[in-house]
């Protein structure tokens, strides 16, 4: 099997495993607070990615710690509060749509923070994806529980950020990346450790069902699912790895619809409709802009 084959499967595992684990964390929710929920999972996940480094004799010694330890608050510790936080409050599918609007965000702040200029079609997938977050949050009705849909946003705004402190650190130094992802997600395991002793929540009710869902997350979802994600872009271009964004929402809401019974009004599946549309524009775009520059 060829290599570029090997990373298309592996791309359809990673789209399966990151869009039914949203149904995974949901359930695990009924079982432990959101806070201690994203501390266990991000422990168990550090902790994985370390032992592989050693089964594949990786250097273990962090490079940049000031830098690994901002990108694990960010990247670790806010992303998974904020997207934790915001499953309690909302179901898993909206959830998703809004969180994987990050690539947007990341091209929003990519202009001023890495002077990444913005074409016009470019803008076109911007503004379709920015109008079906309109329709999905509805302001004009912020009297009905708005707190799940902004927790969702501030988690993919969450996440663009960590994507452009990496970029910007790939760009100025060599990283072992798989090290660089155990390191900052130790640091981000350590502040949602010290948040879940800080906040008052109900304690975790340990039990196999729980055991179960948890190591899902955090060794199938986040370690694995992370390994994957660093072996698809090491041998796809980036423009196809970036399609595994469309396919995720679109498992998370299936699944929801099909194990919750999660509905979505009028508007919110026409929001759905256009951020996937802006998405899938962006993927275009980014694929012709590769084609024109290798022919």
């Amino acid at each position: 099997m060829s290599s570029q084959r090997r990373a298309t499967i592996a791309l359809i595992a990673l789209t399966l495993i990151w869009g039914y684990s949203w149904i995974v964390a949901k359930l695990a929710l009924q079982y432990v607070a959101p806070f201690a929920f994203a501390a266990q999972r991000s422990t168990i996940a550090a902790t994985a990615l370390f032992l592989a480094l050693l089964v594949m004799r990786r250097p273990l010694r962090p490079r940049l710690p000031g830098l690994t330890a901002l990108n694990g608050l960010v990247q670790t510790g806010a992303f998974l509060a904020l997207q934790t936080w915001a499953l309690v409050e909302g179901g898993p599918g909206k959830t998703s749509v809004l969180i994987f609007t990050a690539p947007i965000w990341t091209l929003l702040m990519a202009q001023p923070l890495l002077g990444e200029r913005i074409r016009g079609s470019q803008w076109l997938a911007a503004a379709t994806t920015l109008a079906g977050l309109v329709m999905i949050i509805e302001p004009w009705q912020l009297d009905l529980s708005p707190l799940s849909k902004l927790l969702g946003v501030l988690a993919a705004v969450s996440w663009a950020a960590s994507t452009i402190m990496v970029k910007r650190m790939r760009a100025r130094h060599d990283v072992d990346m798989l090290a660089f992802n155990a390191w900052q997600m130790l640091c981000g395991a350590l502040f949602l450790s010290a948040v879940a002793v800080l906040v008052p929540e109900k304690p975790t009710q340990w039990n196999g069902d729980y055991i179960f869902l948890l190591v899902f997350i955090a060794i199938v979802s986040t370690a694995l699912g992370w390994f994957l994600w660093l072996y698809v872009l090491d041998r796809l271009p980036a423009w196809e790895a970036s399609l595994s964004v469309l396919g995720v929402p679109v498992v998370a809401i299936l699944s929801a619809h099909l194990q919750l019974d999660e509905t979505a009004s009028g508007f919110e599946l026409s929001g759905m409709l256009l951020i996937g549309a802006g998405l899938a524009l962006l993927s275009l775009f980014n694929w012709r802009q590769q084609r024109d520059k290798n022919p």
